[in-house]
């Protein structure tokens, strides 16, 4: 199978490319094919650009997960728009790419967050959550219905992204006031966490690449969500360290600005579609997880 994947330098696309790079073609999207090259390898193809091709009939499968980091920087409205723009306009020019083609790809695997539903309190939710509209549900329900366009030609499937836990990324933040036994709850702790080991992350995407019969919105996130609480006290204790520190609600505003809800707001987003398509979990329970990439 012929794989175009946009985001492959990213964190997730990094751990994508090297699972799938020995049973599949792949075509990688990348604005730096030179350096990305060397960190992925030169057995695949690269492109710096969608504006070079015309139309997508060689391409069996589309997996976008492009998009600038959502706390890369302080939400300025400037960053703001960044974040949107770097999710909505290649979004927006594969499903164009899709229309166009008259041996369109297969399927199109577009990625979301999480950030979709808001805020949504205690209460766990699904894919029929209805949502909180917030910054994070603004950028997320264009860059679906971007996503969505393509529907009249190829198979589309939604990954709603939570907590991703890996080598990297947000757990290697969380990591060192913890190992320095400094760490602990963000203000009440009462807010939902929505993980998922990197590992059900790669495999639910080829689970969904594979399963013709899945279409649609898939939350990628664990069976078993945690409060912030819990997931401190977790973490804490797979490092065998305390986790009692809170960390003040308003020193966070004053650091972070409106990007500070991301930690203070949250919500328990179950699986249902995942599961009910057949899915199964290698990890759902977090310090079974915390645990497996702790010790690797």
């Amino acid at each position: 199978m012929k794989i175009l994947i946009t985001g492959a330098s990213g964190f997730i696309g990094q751990q994508l490319v090297a699972h799938l790079a020995n049973q599949h073609e792949l075509l990688l999207l990348t604005r730096h094919p030179g350096s990305i090259r060397q960190l992925l390898g030169p057995q695949h193809q690269y492109l710096s650009s969608l504006d070079e091709i015309d139309d997508l009939n060689h391409i069996n499968a589309v997996i976008n997960l492009a998009g600038e980091p959502i706390v890369a920087k302080r939400w300025s409205a400037q960053q703001k728009q960044h974040i949107c723009d770097s999710r909505w306009n290649i979004t927006a020019r594969l499903s164009q790419l899709i229309l166009q083609s008259n041996n369109p790809p297969q399927v199109m695997i577009s990625g979301s967050a999480i950030g979709f539903y808001g805020r949504q309190g205690a209460i766990p939710i699904d894919e029929h959550a209805v949502p909180h509209s917030e910054f994070s549900h603004d950028i997320c329900k264009e860059w679906e219905r971007l996503a969505l366009k393509a529907t009249s030609k190829t198979r589309v499937c939604i990954l709603r992204t939570g907590i991703v836990l890996g080598h990297g990324g947000a757990l290697a933040k969380m990591l060192p006031p913890f190992k320095l036994g400094i760490g602990g709850p963000i203000g009440h702790g009462r807010q939902g966490m929505s993980w998922i080991h990197m590992h059900d992350m790669v495999a639910l995407i080829e689970f969904l690449l594979c399963h013709q019969e899945c279409h649609g919105i898939f939350n990628a996130t664990a069976p078993y969500p945690v409060s912030n609480t819990e997931f401190s006290k977790t973490l804490g204790k797979v490092l065998n360290r305390p986790a009692f520190m809170t960390t003040p609600v308003p020193v966070l505003r004053l650091a972070m600005g409106e990007m500070a809800d991301l930690l203070t707001e949250g919500q328990f987003v179950l699986p249902k579609h995942a599961l009910d398509a057949g899915f199964t979990f290698r990890f759902e329970q977090l310090e079974p997880a915390l645990k497996d990439l702790l010790a690797s």
